[in-house]
């Protein structure tokens, strides 16, 4: 299961359960259920923060039917889960040993750019990939 979001506004540490989206060409606020994804452009707010919404003045607030509760697990959710549970207990298949056999080997360790000699120019390049967190 994915990790529960929080709210948008600073400093609130409560679990979103709405998704606020501003359609700028209506002048409309939309609130609604929590969209399955994080979009870049819409906030994720909790109960309260969702309740006390404002909308700038001469626009327009739209909200959208909100759930009671969390949604009832599906049928295939519990059915993937249960699989994935029956493969964790699977014993791994057991693998062939005596002479011939290839033994697994760890690789050597990277070096930096400066232990492989190419110069400083490169010792303090960064690569164009990053970390992100969830």
């Amino acid at each position: 299961m994915g990790k529960m979001r929080q709210c948008s506004r600073s400093g609130c540490q409560r679990s979103a359960v709405a998704t606020l989206t501003y359609v700028y060409a209506d002048s409309t606020v939309v609130l609604g259920p929590l969209a399955t994804y994080a979009e870049p452009h819409s906030y994720d707010l909790c109960a309260l923060h969702a309740e006390r919404l404002t909308a700038p003045r001469g626009w327009e607030v739209l909200r959208l039917a909100m759930p009671d509760g969390p949604p009832p697990p599906n049928p295939d959710d519990l059915l993937a889960l249960a699989d994935a549970v029956r493969e964790a207990a699977a014993e791994p298949p057991e693998q062939p040993s005596g002479p011939g056999t290839a033994q697994r080997t760890t690789p050597p360790p990277l070096e930096s750019p400066t232990e492989r000699g190419d110069g400083p120019s490169h010792a303090t390049r960064r690569g164009h990939l990053r970390i992100l967190r969830d």
